[in-house]
């Protein structure tokens, strides 16, 4: 199973806001044994979400992704992501009768006025699902293996957790698995792909290569290293410090 993110709302491509979200949902999917795939911004333009949307929803049709978006569902002039969810699908917006409940009784624990503003926040594109809201009970959607949850952190996160732990548990990966890297000095980026490739004839490893250029504390190095089974990890590494010495290079396991 693939995990997507798309993340919704000019105030965090205007730097008004900064995201959060990216780092909180690769946090969920790895303590899963899961991992993030892609991640996109979009700024509240609905024609251009409609147009993510259609590309995603094509992408999810086979079963085989889960993508979380986050932010514009409410019911504000600046919230495109139901009406552009619907518009990508072609179907209409419709009000989700468990989504209606829902608001119908956060409104009278709030004692609010119950307007159509508010009834609003729970029409989705139809043949939608809800996704329950612990903090106000204002329901996300999903549809066409896309969740759909609020912007605010303190909503979304235990929304998505929520979609991980009933819906993709039999995806979870509990298989021992490590990263782990060394700092390699006076040898270039292309010095290491011949080892790098002689490391994954053992398929149950990934290797990986970061060049920086160092700066007045750090000098010039590659991050090489390797993620997988650890026993494999390990003997990769082993073989990565060898390698990297017989070739008049040095190595270290931190920049420190």
């Amino acid at each position: 199973m693939k995990f997507g993110l798309i993340i919704i709302g000019d105030e965090i491509l205007s730097g008004k806001r900064a995201d959060k979200h990216m780092a909180r949902v690769i946090e969920l999917l790895k303590a899963r044994g899961l991992k993030l795939a892609f991640a996109e911004y979009l700024g509240d333009d609905r024609d251009l979400i409609v147009a993510t949307f259609r590309r995603t929803f094509a992408m999810a049709a086979g079963g085989d992704w889960c993508v979380f978006s986050c932010g514009g569902i409410g019911a504000t002039p600046d919230d495109h992501t139901r009406q552009a969810a619907a518009l990508a699908l072609d179907v209409p917006l419709e009000l989700h009768p468990l989504a209606e409940k829902e608001i119908r009784a956060r409104a009278i624990a709030m004692n609010w006025e119950l307007t159509a503003q508010r009834l609003a926040m729970g029409e989705f594109p139809k043949g939608s699902q809800i996704i329950p809201n612990p903090y106000n009970r204002i329901a996300g959607f999903a549809i066409a293996h896309h969740w759909f949850v609020p912007g605010f952190p303190v909503m979304a996160w235990p929304m998505a957790e929520w979609v991980l732990d009933t819906h993709y548990e039999k995806h979870f990966d509990h298989a021992p698995y490590l990263e782990k890297s060394i700092f390699v000095f006076e040898l270039g980026e292309s010095q290491l792909i011949d080892m790098m490739l002689e490391a994954e004839k053992d398929t149950s490893i990934k290797t990986f290569s970061l060049p920086s250029v160092g700066d007045e504390k750090t000098p010039r190095h590659v991050e090489l290293g390797a993620k997988g089974e650890p026993h494999a990890v390990e003997a990769a590494l082993a073989r990565f410090a060898a390698a990297v010495e017989a070739q008049g290079g040095t190595w270290s396991t931190s920049l420190g």
